[in-house]
């Protein structure tokens, strides 16, 4: 028998229907099952979890079925509660399906500690910089006589002198103790 024949043979034709049909009701009874159990169409809108504290984080997501983790604290904003939710993934509004986990970062509890470093005997200029760079801000300054002009001599804050290796939270408010280059002294002796 040819290729020919047999492809025109009745046994082979009806061979060929039953392993179509057979596939077709495969496809779609493999398309029903996975929609069940992917649970296709059920979705649960996430809440806005901003500004909420962990336990009413928990409470939130606990009634609609979600779970949470933290993942980070991000620098501390001073807008925010401390310990509060700065920041959800998926985000408020997005569509998830039920246990889908929620990733969380919160706010400190406040501003991260740095170390002050020496900058006694450098100049206005260069402190300033620095103690911006560091996350400070500057205040203040307060001249006292001494041979270099706005050379730092000190720092302070809340009128309490702040010594180099000490910590201070950032953000902190640090007035400056400067050399005034004995100006009020050549003044006295020009007019003199």
């Amino acid at each position: 028998m040819s290729l020919i024949q047999y492809i025109k043979n009745k046994e082979f034709l009806r061979t060929l229907i039953m392993i179509l049909v057979l596939v077709i009701i495969l496809i779609y009874g493999l398309s029903k099952w996975m929609g069940y159990h992917t649970k296709h169409d059920e979705r649960i809108k996430v809440p806005s979890l901003e500004q909420l504290s962990i336990e009413d984080t928990e409470k939130a997501l606990n009634k609609v079925k979600l779970n949470f983790v933290v993942i980070d604290s991000a620098s501390f904003n001073p807008k925010f509660p401390p310990k509060s939710v700065i920041e959800q993934n998926p985000t408020a509004g997005d569509f998830v399906k039920e246990n889908r986990k929620i990733y969380l970062t919160l706010n400190p509890s406040g501003y991260r500690k740095v170390t002050i470093p020496n900058v006694i005997d450098q100049t206005k200029r260069q402190v300033v910089i620095q103690l911006r760079s560091m996350g400070f801000r500057i205040g203040k300054e307060r001249y006292i006589p001494d041979l270099g002009k706005d050379v730092v001599r000190g720092l302070e804050s809340k009128g309490v002198a702040i010594k180099p290796g000490e910590k201070l939270p950032k953000n902190t408010l640090i007035d400056l103790v400067l050399g005034d280059g004995f100006e009020d002294r050549k003044l006295d002796s020009i007019n003199n």
